[in-house]
């Protein structure tokens, strides 16, 4: 068995014995079937949330995000938050002690992932907790605060409202995005009248509910196609009538077309 092989096969997989490891930034990695749900909780340390495969919906009080290879998350120290694992997952960890992270947003965002990242996290995992600082694995250390210093942040998330009423609406559209109700249709279950929710969607999200339901389904569909999944099946699962359509709206908001983004290497 190589060294390496060794590293990974005896490391721990609990976050707690990351937390106070005297080092600026450690490495954990973690597997998960789909399905798997991690409970809400929260860490001491920031994270960046990364898979080298598979997909995760990460949640908040403040909002949702979907994290398919290409993609991290930046999370917070402190911040509470649940993971769904939507594929089997590669889960590669990054723990960032207070001194590191201060230069990194104080609220969760979406960074893209480039090549020389990915391997830089993959070669983080299979270095000694308490590697040396001054040799190769401080070195790696570095050249990964440099690239998350110097990455563009996405506008990928979805902002969850507080009101409850709102919030009964947003989780039933997660559960379903392909619910084609328009909001008239969503007043009785919220027990408000259709203004009403209209005004309060604007305010509480920055979005209408419109726009909201548009953001929740690219997501959605952002998750579906990294996991594989067929063009046509998450097009018409979104509730959409063509796959025009959907390809017309999902290029317009991620930027590449739905094939485009299915069949991107972990990385790229």
């Amino acid at each position: 068995m190589s060294k390496n092989s060794q590293t990974r096969s005896t490391r721990s997989t609990n976050p707690e014995d990351y937390q106070h490891v005297p080092r600026a930034v450690v490495a954990m990695p973690k597997d998960f079937a789909a399905g798997f749900k991690i409970l809400p909780h929260r860490h001491e340390r920031a994270q960046l949330i990364y898979a080298t495969t598979g997909t995760m919906r990460v949640a908040t009080d403040d909002g949702v995000w979907i994290v398919p290879p290409q993609r991290a998350l930046w999370m917070p120290a402190g911040v509470t938050h649940s993971i769904e694992m939507l594929a089997d997952v590669t889960m590669r960890t990054l723990y960032l002690h207070d001194d590191v992270a201060a230069s990194m947003p104080d609220e969760c965002r979406v960074l893209p992932v480039s090549s020389l990242l990915r391997e830089l996290i993959v070669r983080a995992t299979e270095l000694p907790l308490k590697y040396d600082e001054k040799g190769p694995g401080g070195h790696v250390m570095a050249l990964i605060l440099a690239e998350l210093r110097g990455l563009q942040f996405l506008p990928l998330q979805l902002p969850m409202p507080r009101d409850p009423r709102l919030r009964a609406v947003c989780q039933a559209l997660l559960g379903n995005p392909g619910d084609v109700r328009p909001l008239e249709d969503w007043a009785p279950v919220a027990h408000a009248s259709a203004r009403t929710l209209a005004r309060r969607f604007q305010s509480e999200t920055g979005m209408t509910f419109g726009g909201w339901r548009q953001q929740a389904r690219v997501l959605e569909a952002m998750g579906r196609l990294g996991a594989g999944e067929p063009v046509t099946r998450v097009a018409f699962d979104l509730g959409y009538e063509s796959v025009s359509a959907f390809s017309a709206m999902f290029r317009r908001a991620a930027g590449a077309s739905p094939s485009q983004f299915r069949h991107r290497q972990p990385g790229t």
